[in-house]
């Protein structure tokens, strides 16, 4: 799994952060996310298909 985030389309609605937060994070500073890992473990792919599908900007994309 690899993780690409398009901070240009961001929201930040912060729903990416609060469904992985070891993946996702947002900037202090405007709330964009911020991508801390682009190949998130096993564990977290489930959480990580979740913050794609539910990201209001479609900002996440996930590919395998």
């Amino acid at each position: 799994m690899r993780v690409h985030v398009d901070g240009d389309r961001c929201v930040a609605s912060g729903q990416c952060a609060a469904t992985a937060p070891g993946v996702f994070d947002q900037r202090e500073s405007d709330g964009v996310v911020v991508l801390l890992t682009d190949t998130p473990l096993g564990g977290a792919a489930a959480d990580v298909e979740y913050a794609a599908a539910s990201c209001p900007a479609q900002a996440i994309h996930v590919t395998r």
